[in-house]
């Protein structure tokens, strides 16, 4: 603990540093509690360089992402913005916002009173998470600093396309012999270029590229007691990226009726009460910069995401595991069955979204 003490010292914090526990339990960074002699607390954590390469891009995104959220905040005279928008301390010595040893990246934020995050994935928290992360995109719409890509082509289809191509032409671990694994390729391969039509309306010059979150869940957001969403957290992944990243990527996860790697394929089903809880909310934010394109495709990236998801898992098996942690020889490919059986169950459902989000 003594070297983190040093370290959280090294930033522009009120007091003296007295007490350093671990906070939450983030898969990706570490993070700490800060308190000091002056009452205050502050968050102390450490940025996995490893999966975020360019730690300063990181922070510029993140900066200018607050900045600009809490200057729409005030003009709209919002009150408690300590509260309603995260803030990263400076080094005592520099206005970074993050201290390095070259090794190693910190950064440290105020720690936001009297908030709780949730796990709870129903219609109710289904509903707020829709209307906070179109609100955020919506807060962001008009941006006008250049963001960059904290992981390149994160949600990029036809490069998750040829990764899983290139898999099936080198067959690394002899994997394509399974007439399981030609079955599944084969459905893939019938809606694969499809699925890339996010990437074409984009050459085309139909659809934009936002500033999204890409790492949408209900825990990615601060509660206060009494229920109220506060603000949107974790901004590591805040990039520019197609709306259907924060759309899709939230009911991959929260409308599946059972975790992702479930080898009971009949219980796979898309919960539509998840779908239109979800899908109001974010109207209701969103809409006032949405173009009609994005509107209608958004059943589109409900499909998008379990069918993606789908082929990393695919391809990663084929290669024989060396991507995703596994937990017995076959996890990826029941990851895989489950991702194209949520896929089918979301594309029964396709005109049925198509006509709530109309509505």
């Amino acid at each position: 603990m003594e070297k983190l003490k040093a370290i959280a010292s090294c930033f522009m914090l009120k007091g003296e540093v007295t007490e350093i526990s671990p906070l939450g339990n983030g898969l990706i960074n570490d993070t700490y509690r800060v308190c000091t002699s002056e009452g205050e607390s502050y968050v102390l954590q450490r940025v996995n360089n490893a999966i975020f390469k360019d730690v300063e891009l990181l922070q510029h995104n993140i900066e200018c992402v607050t900045s600009h959220i809490r200057a729409k905040l005030q003009e709209a005279g919002e009150k408690d913005l300590d509260r309603k928008v995260l803030e990263f301390i400076p080094l005592k010595d520099s206005p970074r916002t993050y201290w390095t040893d070259g090794e190693t990246y910190w950064r440290v934020s105020a720690f936001i009173k009297d908030s709780v995050t949730v796990e709870t994935v129903n219609p109710e928290y289904s509903y707020h998470a829709g209307k906070a992360f179109g609100n955020f995109q919506a807060m962001l719409a008009d941006i006008p600093e250049q963001l960059g890509e904290t992981i390149p082509d994160f949600h990029n289809m036809e490069l998750r396309a040829r990764q899983l191509r290139e898999a099936v032409e080198a067959d690394a671990a002899g994997r394509l012999a399974e007439e399981e694994v030609r079955v599944i390729l084969a459905e893939i391969e019938r809606h694969i270029d499809d699925m890339c039509l996010a990437e074409r309306l984009h050459r085309e010059g139909k659809l934009p590229k936002r500033i999204c979150h890409c790492d949408t869940k209900v825990s990615n957001m601060l509660f206060d007691k009494e229920g109220n969403v506060l603000c949107v957290i974790d901004l590591d992944t805040v990039m520019p990226s197609f709306i259907f990243s924060d759309f899709g990527d939230f009911l991959r996860t929260a409308a599946n009726k059972v975790a992702e790697d479930c080898p009971e394929i009949d219980k796979v089903a898309f919960d539509m009460d998840i779908f239109r809880s979800f899908a109001k909310g974010y109207l209701e934010s969103a809409s006032v910069f949405l173009t009609p394109v994005e509107k209608e495709n958004l059943p589109y990236a409900a499909a998008l995401f379990p069918f993606m998801q789908a082929v990393r898992f695919f391809a990663d098996y084929i290669n024989g595991d060396t991507y995703y942690k596994t937990s017995y020889p076959e996890h990826n490919l029941v990851r895989t069955r489950n991702q194209m059986a949520l896929f089918r169950s979301v594309m029964a459902h396709m005109d049925e979204m198509a006509a709530f989000c109309r509505e």
